[in-house]
């Protein structure tokens, strides 16, 4: 009789306990931030590291000095590009020298008195010609004399017009565009020495240094990499048959496992995850055919995540 009773009352207790329902275990994720890479523009030397791993900088700081001796040669050269197309252009605009002047007046006046003498000599012979005194070959050298003691003055005194109204003006124009391209050569090595000083580009902690003092920083190599404050966010990944409990602007719940402590979030992104993403949440219960989501949700209060570590573990309670 008592073993009845006894039977009877485990099975009333095994009822009982099938009869409620099982509570659904939280849903695990990971607490992230948007983290920024600082990289440089141009190859040099690391001269000198003006930060430390675990430092707060803020936007415009300078994390590193570059030493870039080819710099300093172009700079020379620049200059002296400078230099020479700005006398270039001032030749161009002022003209011929004194020198340059008294040359070509003096080959003017020997040139008119060529021509007055030729000219002198047609008009006498003409009329040698005329009266038959000479031959017509005698008349036509002097002639053609005096043709060319003509042109040849008149090429002097174009090129003194020329000379006293200065070089034409598309040849002021080279010399003025040879002297802005130099001018900006100049400046481009400016831009270059203002890279000697790596910047951060935002509010950023500093969790990574790939080069140390001495090393070679290429063009794109990332030189530091840290998070940046107010980006943190706590991602979970959930299967496809659950998202139905899931909603973008709901309110919900975290919890910050290492602390024990709640934070009020909002989830702000829904997304599938291909085959080969990482996976936030430890042991997921899903079919292997069903897709995957990643769910993000961010701290109404960015206060209340501010000292969270990035990669903790926090659970959701769906």
């Amino acid at each position: 009789m008592k073993k009845s009773i006894l039977t009877l009352f485990s099975a009333a207790l095994l009822l009982a306990g099938c009869s409620q329902k099982p509570k659904e275990a939280p849903l695990q994720g990971k607490t992230e931030q948007e983290e920024i890479a600082v990289t440089g523009k141009i190859a040099g030397r690391i001269a000198q590291l003006k930060v430390r791993e675990g430092d707060f900088v803020h936007k415009g700081d300078t994390l590193a000095v570059l030493d870039i001796p080819e710099v300093a040669a172009k700079r020379a050269q620049a200059a002296g590009a400078v230099e020479s197309a700005a006398a270039q252009y001032q030749m161009s605009v002022a003209g011929a020298t004194h020198n340059q002047m008294a040359q070509l007046q003096a080959k003017r006046s020997g040139l008119q008195e060529q021509y007055d003498y030729a000219q002198k000599s047609v008009a006498r012979l003409k009329n040698m010609v005329q009266d038959s005194l000479i031959p017509q070959q005698t008349y036509d050298e002097a002639y053609a004399k005096y043709q060319g003691a003509k042109a040849q003055l008149a090429a002097v005194q174009a090129e003194i017009a020329d000379v006293e109204h200065g070089v034409r003006r598309e040849q002021q124009e080279m010399a003025r565009g040879q002297q802005n391209r130099a001018l900006g050569a100049l400046q481009e090595v400016a831009v270059a020495e203002n890279e000697r000083y790596v910047l951060a580009p935002a509010d950023m902690t500093i969790a990574a240094i790939t080069l140390q003092e001495g090393e070679l920083a290429l063009p794109g190599y990332t030189l530091f990499k840290g998070p940046m404050p107010g980006t943190t966010y706590f991602r979970f990944t959930l299967p496809e048959n659950e998202l139905g409990k899931i909603k973008k602007g709901m309110a919900v719940k975290v919890h910050l496992v290492y602390a024990n402590r709640d934070i009020a979030a909002t989830i702000t992104g829904v997304k599938q995850l291909p085959a080969y993403a990482n996976i936030a949440t430890a042991y997921p219960d899903y079919e292997m055919q069903q897709s995957l989501f990643e769910i993000h949700a961010t701290p109404v209060n960015a206060a209340d995540a501010q000292e969270i570590f990035a990669k903790t573990t926090v659970t959701l309670q769906l």
